[in-house]
């Protein structure tokens, strides 16, 4: 149960930091309004390390299903646990939009434009191609995990001993360096998701949530940050794992 709930909180963390960074760039008369997509990349790669360091004792930071699901195939992560993690990532996104909103709320009230708002908790594409859309999340997904593979012996300690489980070992700062510099690389096209609960769990805020016209939650659009990280996770667990052994 603890390692659910520091799964729960530390996304929460991360989606809390990372909406806001969006909001702070791209919502009328903030403070940071119009400081671009460096200021985006570094934030959300910060908000990564904060995640990590709450997490990673405790749970492995994974933060991400594509996380859980892929060290769950290279058979690093018990498969009884997965459902559970992906859950508590899940709402823990939700509450972490959640909080953003109430925050920036007085800024979304003045933001006409509807797609501006819904960008501040949901990816979409600069250019709409569904099969480079999904191409380029699975892609970077999979540099995500596949370099993970290759720095990390991360263990949980339980009471029938260390069992590896995710990122905690990994340390907080190449975490949010790799993050950083997927953002910069190859978030241009899509927005980089890399992760199923960061796109669905704000998505799903934006779509009840009584935000002042807020437009469309892009729901056609939500199959492709989802299904492309999971591939593409799974896909670097197969590949390092041939490789590693």
């Amino acid at each position: 149960m603890q390692a659910y709930i520091f799964e729960f909180i530390a996304t929460a963390i991360l989606l809390l930091m990372g909406c806001s960074v969006v909001a702070n760039v791209i919502l009328k008369d903030t403070k940071g309004h119009g400081s671009g997509w460096i200021v985006i990349t570094t934030g959300w790669a910060l908000a990564v390390y904060l995640g990590v360091v709450v997490a990673g004792p405790y749970s492995g930071a994974h933060l991400n299903p594509a996380v859980t699901i892929s060290l769950a195939v290279h058979g690093s992560f018990d498969w009884s646990l997965v459902i559970g993690y992906i859950l508590a990532q899940v709402c823990g996104a939700f509450i972490g939009a959640f909080i953003t909103w109430i925050i920036y709320k007085d800024h979304f009230d003045r933001t006409q434009d509807t797609s501006t708002k819904l960008a501040v908790f949901a990816t979409s594409p600069a250019i709409k191609n569904l099969p480079i859309n999904f191409f380029a999340e699975m892609t970077g997904t999979f540099i995500l995990l596949f370099v993970i593979y290759f720095i990390t012996d991360a263990e949980l300690q339980t009471e029938e001993g260390g069992t590896p489980i995710g990122l905690g070992a990994v340390g907080a700062i190449p975490v949010a360096f790799l993050v950083w510099v997927i953002g910069l690389s190859l978030g241009g096209t899509t927005g980089y998701a890399i992760n199923p609960a960061r796109d669905l769990g704000p998505r799903l805020f934006h779509a009840l949530a009584p935000i002042f016209q807020k437009g469309s939650s892009e729901w056609g659009y939500a199959w492709i940050p989802i299904l492309g990280p999971l591939l593409g996770g799974v896909l670097a667990a197969i590949l390092a794992g041939f490789l590693i052994s």
